[in-house]
């Protein structure tokens, strides 16, 4: 079995890449591809960018180019969920978009206008944050190509698709990833909470996210040991 691990910034991806062995680096359509083991499992890390169309297209070159059979998905995201806080996480049991026209979309394969996360893969991630002792809860994710960062378009989602989170990529590889018939779960773990104060922490300061990108790596260098 070979994973494809993905983030969408390079601090999302760089704990990884540095815990692989016998790594081989390849350079497609301006993506780096970490090709090496996690412990004992072949795997393909790499560093999508930011926003729907850097996600589906780097998702499509693991399953297509590189032969990826699961697809890990691992960053950060805003909270929208009252059962849990800043450092816990969300599992992805279901993905969906909000701000995209889902009628229109699930014309084409996959014909799905939101997607489910692998079930064993789900509960992996599960097992692994409880043996992590970190929170976690397997729920709504919710993407966007806009940073949520006001009141006003937090409130606007909440009240359109009622997530857990809410983040940049996480739907347009999972509807990729359902097209190629290849198994996938996104990670995400809460670095603010969609609203004013996590634009002026994430955006205006440029807040380091090493702390949450720690708790994520853990995470799934912990998954793969079960899988």
């Amino acid at each position: 079995m070979k994973y494809g691990i993905m983030g969408a910034m390079p601090d999302e991806v760089d704990q990884l890449c540095a815990r692989l062995s016998g790594v081989e680096v390849q350079q497609y359509a301006g993506v780096e591809y970490h090709q090496g083991r996690l412990g004992d499992k072949e795997v393909v890390v790499c560093c999508a960018g930011m926003g729907k169309a850097n996600a589906a297209a780097t998702t499509q070159v693991l399953c297509g180019k590189f032969g990826a059979q699961a697809i890990i998905f691992s960053g950060i995201a805003g909270n929208m969920s009252e059962e849990i806080g800043i450092g816990d996480v969300v599992v992805g049991k279901e993905v969906c978009y909000h701000d995209a026209e889902v009628s229109m979309i699930c014309q084409s394969a996959p014909f799905l206008k939101s997607y489910t996360g692998d079930p064993a893969l789900v509960q992996a991630a599960l097992d692994a944050c409880a043996a992590l002792g970190v929170k976690a809860i397997a729920g709504r994710i919710a993407t966007g190509d806009t940073f949520v960062g006001d009141g006003a378009t937090k409130a606007v989602i909440a009240e359109k698709v009622h997530p857990d989170c809410v983040e940049m990529e996480g739907a347009a590889v999972s509807q990729i990833a359902a097209r190629n018939g290849v198994p996938c779960v996104v990670l995400r773990a809460m670095s603010d909470n969609a609203d004013e104060s996590g634009h002026e922490l994430l955006v205006v300061k440029k807040f380091s996210i090493a702390e949450y990108v720690t708790t994520a790596t853990a995470i799934v260098a912990r998954m793969l040991e079960s899988l």
